[in-house]
């Protein structure tokens, strides 16, 4: 079992990172249960699969389970269901005493923290986050969002969860395309701060995809503590630290932009494909050695996480491509602002990008 705490003063959290941890939830959660109930959000997907295991380890307690289950992916982080969950709540009777248990990925961990911070001007959450890309990144840190038709997650806040509860065992049931794709943000940390991570990525990657306990929890609790530290530091992007964890994203939403945020791509291997665009974009400005940039596009394609345009699925012009950063939330006074690298563990934020020079360097990029 390993604790880890975002230490944000009052608005601190722990986070439980523990083998086995669902079976004991009701142990972990019942402090959290002013009420003697929960309003659990899940979807259709995770439900057959973990939502017995939750209902089990509350058998035995006086807790109540108020269940809804939304349909699964990213059609879900939408107004629709954000009015559909906060009614269902409402007619619930729910208080601002009251806490949400968000148990499901990334969808879900957005949609319910969002929810959580508009019923009733707020009530408080938890996270049980089932999916790869949940546990190390989405989970941590507050961010909560809703979709638009103008662009992802452009409607939102920041409402941190009290408590974040992760059980690697979970993703044994995740098939192996989402375990991949929230592999792409385990990398992510070890491009943006740390070259030896990303080294230990190159060498156990396969064990992590392959489900090696080990492996998996080294990935987890390693990827968690580096995104604790930075949202301390950086709680809202104010400062511009917490702007690293956004490395391959402003590519990487372009793509799922053009896709229609659609199953043909999603979001972790959009992010992959953006870190591997965002080093050879390095590259073209003269920022990051050709191999450093190689080593990333290799490692990516060596589990089979997309690493260009095409092994995405996405043909469109790169001035298209351009168009929908337009949309960008980071835009500011009418420029965006990229991450880049000097090379591997050595990202920065750069606010002198010429988006005609992006556009070109997409449409030249193979």
């Amino acid at each position: 079992m390993t604790q880890i705490t975002v230490d944000l003063g009052e608005h601190s959290y722990p986070i439980l990172v523990q083998p086995g941890a669902m079976e004991q939830a009701s142990t972990h959660l019942q402090r959290f249960a002013n009420n003697q109930r929960f309003f659990v959000l899940t979807d259709k997907d995770v439900e057959p699969h973990l939502l017995p295991k939750l209902q089990a380890s509350f058998a035995e307690s006086e807790i109540d389970l108020v269940i809804k289950s939304l349909p699964a992916g990213e059609s879900s982080k939408s107004w629709r269901q954000l009015e559909s969950v906060t009614d269902w709540l409402l007619t619930q009777g729910v208080e601002r005493s009251d806490t949400l248990v968000a148990l499901g990925g990334g969808v879900i961990g957005d949609l319910t923290g969002f929810a959580a911070a508009i019923v009733k001007r707020g009530c408080r959450f938890v996270q049980i986050p089932t999916s790869l890309l949940a546990q190390v990144d989405s989970s941590v840190g507050g961010k909560t969002a809703i979709n638009s038709s103008a662009g992802k997650n452009l409607i939102g806040s920041f409402n941190q969860p009290r408590f974040v509860l992760i059980d690697p065992l979970v993703l044994n049931s995740l098939p192996d395309r989402e375990l991949r794709a929230g592999y792409a943000e385990v990398i992510k940390y070890g491009l943006i701060s740390d070259p030896d991570f990303f080294a230990w990525c190159e060498a156990n990657g396969s064990e992590v995809l392959n489900r090696d306990p080990g492996a998996l929890s080294k990935a987890i609790i390693h990827s968690v503590r580096a995104k604790a530290l930075i949202v301390k530091e950086d709680e809202k992007e104010l400062s511009g630290r917490r702007a690293l964890l956004n490395l391959g994203h402003t590519f990487g939403h372009s793509l799922e932009a053009e896709t229609g945020f659609s199953d043909k791509l999603v979001h972790g291997e959009a992010v992959a494909a953006g870190m591997a665009l965002a080093f050879g974009y390095s590259v073209r400005r003269g920022h990051c050695d050709p191999a450093e940039a190689e080593r990333v596009r290799s490692h990516l394609k060596s589990v089979n996480l997309p690493y260009n345009l095409a092994t995405a699925s996405v043909s469109a012009s790169g001035q298209r491509l351009v168009d929908h950063m337009m949309h960008d939330k980071k835009m500011s006074g009418g420029t965006l602002p990229f991450l880049l690298a000097n090379g591997i563990g050595q990202s920065f934020l750069a606010k002198d990008v010429d988006l005609e020079d992006v556009a070109k360097f997409l449409d030249e990029s193979d």
